[in-house]
């Protein structure tokens, strides 16, 4: 059984998002133990990107955080290898098609499946083009993580009927970041997704207060934080490891109190 179905077993996930080298490497290999320990049951990677173009301000600045601080592919590779002699956390990464091409698909798959990432996710790929990856990630037992949101519509049960590891469904129209409110119908966009899949389904994009954690959990199987965190981390830089494990164990407890 993989890490990432391992992780979805008997429980509701919550899913941690951390830009790779903000504001450095070494502080990003501190915190993602530490969010583990906090209780984030997998862990997002992104690599980051001069034109990460699914993500919103927040994220944006922080892959020139690390980009400017001299962040690359493969000193993240280096810092999973490291990490996954003490931890054994699901991670994935969070990336873009010019990044994996770039660097050579064949070679990035391979060296994610040496250094222990369990599953990547693409949001620049549509899923017309997902045969770009797909066989070069199950060669390396690499899950290929699909995305469907609120524009999929007559296309979600041919999406998560090939789906791998878990379903991220996107909350929002746009892109990443903080939400007051989040209004799509999740509970039928999870209805349509269970009609065809046993897959987990975690929502995505715009969760940041344990209130909306525990609404979106009593609906899916897991819940994905990103923006918050790396706010959190913009905010208190290389001190922001206390800070971050912090607002993760109020998630999960959001998250429980939910299913009381």
């Amino acid at each position: 059984m993989s890490r990432i179905t391992e992780a979805f077993k008997n429980k509701k996930v919550f899913i941690a998002f951390v830009t790779g080298g903000d504001p450095d490497i070494e502080t990003t290999e501190a915190l993602i133990p530490a969010m583990a320990q906090a209780g984030a049951d997998l862990i997002e990677i992104g690599i980051p990107f001069s034109d990460p173009v699914a993500e919103g301000v927040v994220i944006q600045e922080a892959d020139e955080r690390a980009l400017n601080d001299g962040c690359t592919t493969d000193k993240i590779l280096d810092m999973v290898a490291r990490i996954r002699t003490t931890n054994d956390v699901p991670l994935l990464f969070m990336t873009y098609l010019n990044p994996v091409f770039t660097y050579g698909k064949e070679k990035f798959m391979r060296r994610c499946a040496e250094c222990g990432i369990d599953g990547i996710i693409v949001p620049d790929m549509p899923f017309e083009e997902k045969d770009e990856l797909a066989e070069v990630c199950d060669q390396n037992n690499i899950d290929l993580i699909s995305m469907i949101a609120p524009t999929s519509e007559d296309r979600v049960a041919l999406i998560a009927g090939e789906a791998k590891g878990f379903l991220y469904c996107v909350s929002s129209l746009g892109v990443t970041g903080v939400r007051g409110r989040i209004t799509t119908d999740i509970g039928k966009m999870i209805r349509e997704v269970r009609e065809v899949t046993d897959l987990p389904c975690a929502i995505g994009f715009g969760i940041s207060t344990p209130e909306q954690a525990g609404e979106m959990a009593k609906q899916a199987d897991g819940v994905i934080v990103g923006s918050a965190i790396v706010k959190l981390i913009a905010k208190h830089g290389k001190d922001s490891v206390p800070y971050v494990s912090e607002y993760i164990r109020s998630m999960k407890d959001g998250m429980q109190d939910s299913s009381k």
